[in-house]
């Protein structure tokens, strides 16, 4: 592996626990300015989750400046990538639907912990979208796709390398319970990544989905855990027939 994959690695893994000391730094530098500590609790993790995901970005985008240019002279045409990309965001929606049913049908409980955290901070401040619908997702397709996926991809097959980058993907979201929900996407973004040779296109995927999600789940919210608690009654009703 590349020196400068390696550094990103460690850039995101140092991204992931810097919440550790940056939030408190923040909340205390808040309080120290008169700022309650009330308020600096919360205002201190949007802080820093903006502040470090953007900077890592930042490093990030600069250690591959020189490698996406060279990955770009064996990739697909503009307009066949321009495709791929729109017609990823759809299988995208359709693989994670259909996994959600799979875990749903296995007794995984419906619904990300980790969704839902990011849609209440979203509700309280707006910013934190440009997190989780860009820049996270920029991160995390480079890491996983390009760098972990795209390193076992020369030594493994295609399925591999996809299972092994998706467990790790879901180990990072600290949510293993939902390996079929993160296996299903890490595929469908690896399977994009690989027809095109253009990262930027299962990137694209990855943002329209992840801004779908937020902005229905945000908008329709009610709705939808009317729907989940219906769905739960109708599994359990067609249970009873089977014990």
């Amino acid at each position: 592996m590349k020196r400068e994959y390696w550094i990103i690695l460690i850039a995101y893994i140092a991204m992931q626990l810097s919440s550790l000391i940056g939030v408190p730094l923040v909340t205390f530098g808040g309080v120290s300015l008169g700022k309650s500590l009330e308020e600096m609790e919360i205002l201190g993790v949007v802080i820093w989750l903006v502040f470090s995901f953007t900077a890592t970005l930042i490093i990030v985008l600069f250690l591959l400046r020189k490698d996406m240019k060279m990955e770009y002279r064996d990739s697909a045409p503009l307009s066949i990538s321009l495709l791929w990309a729109f017609g990823g965001v759809f299988l995208a929606l359709i693989s994670q639907a259909v996994a959600a049913n799979i875990e749903r049908l296995l007794g995984i409980e419906m619904g990300s912990e980790n969704t839902q955290q990011i849609i209440n901070l979203i509700e309280a401040f707006p910013i934190i979208i440009m997190v989780s619908s860009i820049i996270g997702p920029i991160l995390e397709e480079i890491v996983f796709r390009k760098i972990i996926f795209g390193s076992l991809y020369k030594r493994f097959n295609f399925f591999i390398s996809g299972l092994i980058s998706s467990v790790i993907f879901a180990f990072a979201h600290f949510e293993p319970e939902h390996l079929i929900l993160y296996s299903a996407m890490g595929f469908t973004f690896a399977f994009l990544y690989v027809k095109t040779n253009r990262i930027i296109v299962p990137i694209i995927a990855h943002v329209a989905m992840n801004t779908f999600v937020v902005l229905v789940q945000s908008i329709f919210k009610e709705d939808l855990e009317r729907m989940i608690q219906e769905a739960e009654r109708i599994q359990s009703f067609i249970g009873g027939f089977f014990i």
